[in-house]
């Protein structure tokens, strides 16, 4: 019996410490499938990646970082701002303009929730 109550605690911090609400998951797979199908370019330490590579590689961060991550802002800070390795900043080109992915998902996530709102 102790056995089994330990277990089940077990199991529900588990459940109840990862990944975002559930509510908010749609935010997070809505922002993986924006950077997806970008045409944009993501430059991570320098290198330039296809939109399908970039979100690859945030899948990846937040798989890894999942525990630590309770929102959507939480997501791109983890997954999609910068370099665990190297603390450099991940940047987005599209075109002429180059800017820091943390604001281009920021603004993407802000425009989703207002479509989402109404």
């Amino acid at each position: 019996m102790k056995n089994s109550i330990l277990i089940l605690l077990f199991l529900f911090s588990i459940s109840a410490s990862a990944d975002v609400p559930k509510e908010q998951q749609a935010e997070v797979q809505y922002l993986l499938n924006f950077v997806k199908t970008t045409s944009c370019e993501m430059i991570r330490n320098g290198k330039h990646h296809n939109g399908e590579k970039a979100a690859s590689h945030i899948q990846r961060k937040y798989d890894y970082f999942r525990n630590k991550i309770k929102t959507t802002e939480d997501f791109i800070e983890y997954s999609a701002s910068k370099s665990t390795m190297s603390g450099k900043e991940y940047f987005v080109q599209c075109g002429d303009e180059l800017i820091k992915t943390r604001d281009w998902l920021m603004t993407e996530l802000n425009n989703f929730r207002k479509q989402t709102a109404q």
